[in-house]
């Protein structure tokens, strides 16, 4: 059977931390998808010796070439000259991991690998993109149970430039599926590398994919999105951005010092992975909200007014002490929701117990009643901690947003949260990440049974539909509980096969 590696890469929501993430000082909460990027590596002779074939087959003339050409001890990849557009992370991903690959294992192993070729083929989960044009197409409401109707990896109909993504960090996860695949397929970490969190190969995977994203953005972000693709969700601490300032440049993609400086052991990678996963019988909604926001305009903006806010009169130290305040609650929320799943562990008779019980209240009447089992009150003041610490996350990062002039959580935003996180079983909600207008994201009781009430998801699902001051669509993602970047088997995910045929 011809050679094939198959990795794979969830998506991410940044539930606490944003714009904080930014500063190696703080830290954010971010929760890894369901919902994956996919990448395939095979052989390929139709391509030819010494040339890579990448395929997007979601998009329209989403095919590209790539030759590659060896010269002593350094690799060079370059654009066909049939190519009617450009991808920058792609190119980049294939330059930077090859070259990598020759530091590591030797120019023979770049040349007997691509000797017949390679095909590459790269797929997302629907999640990753708007799915409103094809629920309309195919005359679905907008649901949870109408998205499950929808094929797997469903081609978007339009060319990549033209797509409506929907905020899960698709970059990030295509980069990172893309450049692990690549470094196990040329043999330069082991295939078991992602079997373990830990493992020399899933870190170096991670300092690659994080070099090779930053270069293609022209710039060194928080790379929490990158992190939660490689490691799933946790609680992120960032690296600092001088570990990569002097790779920022066209001659570093082929030098000597990429290896030394990406290599694990380099202790100048200092940021922090701390495990985290969402408690036990709740759920992760997210919401697609048919209006757009300009991420890195929004950062841009927020930074400049932290460290020059002159129309508010401000100095630094106000500043400061508001991310302080943000900070104390984003890590007193990650510290409530990691003790209930120690509840759960302790007692999950009455965890269970206490969440189908305020699955069926709103959150003001969680704690109200004074007959409550005394053993479930553990868990229910817990929830109740976690909905009060959100809504104070929710008011201070309005409150920056408002002082920088920056649509952080804007009102139309503000109304359609208020509706959502005052039903019953809603632990809290906010807007992920930079905020803005795309998106919102909901932490919900899911009991194992929830009645004979209706569960806290379909109450959230009417409201969403019956919204109309935005054009509000769910997304089906949930936490994925696998994990990060993983090596995965054709057969072994619905539809992959088809997709990447």
């Amino acid at each position: 059977m011809a050679h094939q590696t198959i990795v794979s890469a969830p998506g991410k929501v940044l539930v606490s931390g944003g714009y904080l993430a930014l500063d190696p000082n703080y830290s954010g909460t971010v929760v890894s998808t369901s919902s994956r990027f996919y990448t395939v590596i095979r052989e390929d002779p139709t391509s030819g010796t010494n040339s890579i074939r990448v395929r997007s087959p979601q998009f329209l003339n989403a095919t590209w070439g790539y030759s590659v050409s060896t010269t002593g001890s350094s690799v060079t990849v370059e654009d066909s000259t049939t190519n009617t557009s450009k991808n920058k992370f792609v190119y980049l991903a294939l330059q930077i991991t090859l070259a990598l690959v020759v530091q590591i294992s030797g120019i023979t192993a770049v040349n007997e690998t691509l000797n017949k070729g390679l095909d590459i083929a790269i797929v997302g989960d629907n999640d990753f993109y708007s799915q409103r044009d094809k629920l309309a197409s195919l005359q679905l409401s907008r649901t949870l149970d109408s998205l499950s109707q929808i094929p797997p990896f469903t081609p978007t109909g339009v060319p990549l430039s033209q797509v409506h993504k929907t905020g899960l960090g698709s970059s990030a996860a295509l980069i990172t599926s893309l450049v692990s695949g690549l470094l196990i397929h040329f043999s330069s970490i082991p295939a078991d590398s992602l079997t373990s969190p830990t493992s020399h190969g899933r870190l170096f995977a991670h300092n690659v994919a994080q070099y090779v994203h930053c270069y293609a953005q022209g710039k060194v972000g928080s790379g929490f999105d990158v992190a939660a693709a490689v490691f799933g969700s946790h609680i992120y601490t960032r690296f600092n951005p001088a570990v990569l300032h002097g790779l920022m440049n066209e001659e570093s993609l082929r030098s000597q010092a990429l290896y030394p400086a990406l290599e694990p052991t380099n202790k100048a990678w200092d940021h922090v992975i701390k495990p985290f996963q969402l408690p036990p019988l709740t759920r992760l909604m997210l919401a697609d909200v048919d209006a757009g926001s300009d991420t890195p305009s929004l950062v841009g903006k927020v930074l400049k007014w932290r460290t020059e806010n002159p129309e508010q009169g401000m100095s630094f130290f106000c500043t400061l002490a508001l991310w302080t305040d943000i900070d104390t609650l984003n890590t007193r929320l990650a510290d409530t929701l990691v003790e209930l799943s120690t509840l759960y562990k302790e007692d999950p008779i009455s965890y269970t117990t206490a969440v189908k019980y305020i699955a069926s209240l709103q959150p003001i009447q969680w704690s109200a009643n004074p007959f409550q089992p005394k053993e479930e009150l553990p868990t229910i003041t817990k929830f109740s901690d976690a909905h009060v610490i959100s809504q104070a996350i929710r008011t201070k990062m309005k409150e920056m947003g408002n002082l920088s002039g920056v649509p952080i959580e804007p009102e139309e935003q503000t109304k359609l949260l208020d509706s959502c996180v005052s039903l019953a079983g809603i632990v809290g909600g906010g807007v992920p990440g930079a905020g803005g207008y795309d998106a919102i994201w909901l932490l919900v009781c899911d009991p194992v049974d929830a009645s004979p009430d209706i569960p806290p998801l379909r109450r959230v699902e009417q409201v969403w539909s019956e919204y109309t001051e935005l054009n509000v669509s769910p997304l089906s993602v949930v936490e994925s509980l696998a994990g990060g970047a993983r090596v995965e088997s054709l057969g072994a995910i619905p539809g992959l096969a088809e997709a990447t045929a």
